[in-house]
């Protein structure tokens, strides 16, 4: 089972639109937030895909939630843009909520820099910005869920 995620694309709908279309192994898409309109309307175009979509700071008037939870493939899934863990100043709060929730996997961005972490038997994957990166490359990542385990990679575009 393969995911894609995609985070704070702020505007830049046709950058999502060309991850997507690269993603083609990818049925499950997670967009953390920062501009949720930029991929509201893309399951008329990937009809199948599945997106799992939160809001981050810059949606103001978004009617998503800020975080969920999702199974796939037997893996519970906490996503979330991340600013109301306060992740741009530690990552302490969104691994306890993670911890909390029972979860294997916590999904993060609003800090733009990429970055896969595994901590307490949890996995944290900030794919980066898709757009506005911090870190010198616009990326996504792709998580790969197998019976065998769990593994995430950035993808740098």
């Amino acid at each position: 089972m393969r995911i894609t995620v995609i985070s704070d694309s702020h505007k830049s709908e046709r950058t999502v639109r060309r991850i997507l279309e690269d993603r083609e192994d990818s049925k499950h898409i997670f967009f953390l937030g920062d501009v949720t309109p930029d991929i509201e309307d893309m399951n008329l175009e990937f009809p199948d895909k599945k997106f799992y979509i939160v809001s981050g700071n810059c949606d103001y008037f978004s009617s998503f939630p800020t975080s969920d939870i999702e199974t796939i493939g037997g893996k519970r899934i906490f996503y979330t843009h991340g600013h109301t863990l306060g992740v741009k100043h530690g990552i302490e709060r969104l691994l306890e909520t993670a911890k909390q929730l029972n979860c294997n996997i916590a999904l993060f961005g609003h800090t733009h820099t990429s970055q896969i972490l595994y901590e307490d038997g949890i996995y944290l994957v900030n794919p980066g910005s898709c757009s506005q990166p911090r870190d010198s490359h616009k990326s996504y990542a792709v998580i790969d869920i197998e019976e065998k385990g769990i593994m995430p990679i950035i993808i740098n575009i």
